[in-house]
């Protein structure tokens, strides 16, 4: 039988948590996020997390029987989390919030959404616990969202950018000769998506990528990533496209950037960019230092 305090505790020490004060993205859009919709959200979570925003969020029983991972703690997700599970079950997350990125090919996004009031009474009642790892599962040396894909792509790491948290979110990668087009059909296969969002220019032969998880729609590392002469990069969102004003001005700022790139840059959707590391890291680092299995929730639609 597994234990939930061994577990956050070996999870604490991998990621080195408590030496990241804060979580530089949700420290102010849970908050935001929560205080919204007048859920008092403190009063179901951790002190601790309430602090740093990563960590043991929902403290559920100390005797652990399954562990479970996924990327967004969507509805979706948390009611399969709930059925499968049994008392006192573990859900490990990298976002602590749901987030509705929109589809290139559909409806604009609406942004951070907090899990309502009525499954966090559900997660409680049963004794579930979750925890959530967002910036240092972004920047950690051995296992990140970006070594994921770099791993997946066989790329060498030979540069770092997007300093983030205690570290650096994005990689620069060297990898074997090819061309947009066949970029992107791996991309599809690799993250299991229907379509990608392309934006910039195609080359017929790419040796150098800049992988970033999440987002790269800040035209600031755009222009540090040519600098480093990468031909490509390879994310999952190239543009913001929540509908609200943030959005919009995130998209226009690209629009004017994307004009004279050079880069092919690949956008796979947010949600599948982060899955990545659930399923070819994640698992292996539960059955490494927790000697259990681990079982993946996927999302029904990556692009939303």
């Amino acid at each position: 039988m597994l234990s939930l305090t061994s577990i956050t505790k070996a999870l604490d020490s991998f990621f080195e948590v408590k030496k990241l004060e804060k979580d530089p993205a949700f420290s102010q859009f849970l908050p935001e996020a929560y205080n919204s919709v007048g859920i008092h959200w403190k009063s179901y979570f951790e002190e601790d997390f309430n602090k740093r925003f990563n960590g043991l969020m929902i403290r559920g029983d100390e005797k652990v029987n399954t562990v479970f991972a996924s990327v967004f703690p969507s509805e979706e997700v948390l009611k399969n989390f709930i059925k499968q599970s049994q008392k006192g079950d573990f859900l490990f997350l990298h976002h602590p919030l749901d987030m509705s990125c929109g589809d290139p090919q559909g409806k604009k996004g609406t942004g951070f959404m907090p899990i309502s009031e009525i499954l966090l009474k559900k997660l409680k009642e049963k004794r579930l616990s979750v925890y959530s790892c967002h910036a240092p599962l972004d920047y950690h040396k051995k296992l990140s969202t970006s070594r994921a894909k770099a791993q997946a792509f066989h790329a060498q790491v030979v540069d770092t950018f997007y300093p983030y948290g205690n570290g650096d979110a994005g990689l620069i990668c060297e990898i074997e000769s090819l061309s947009t087009d066949e970029l992107i059909s791996k991309a599809k296969k690799i993250f299991d998506v229907p379509y990608i969002d392309f934006q910039g220019v195609k080359h017929e032969c790419i040796t150098k990528i800049a992988f970033v998880g999440g987002v790269c729609d800040k035209p600031s590392l755009m222009k540090e990533v040519e600098s480093k002469e990468a031909q490509a990069v390879l994310s999952g969102e190239i543009y913001c496209r929540i509908d609200n004003e943030y959005g919009r001005n995130k998209t226009e700022e690209m629009k004017t950037y994307l004009k004279n790139t050079k880069l092919s840059l690949v956008g796979v959707s947010h949600a599948a960019s982060e899955y990545l590391v659930m399923k070819t890291q994640m698992k292996k680092w539960f059955k490494e230092y927790c000697n259990t299995d681990c079982n993946l929730i996927s999302l029904n639609k990556w692009w939303r």
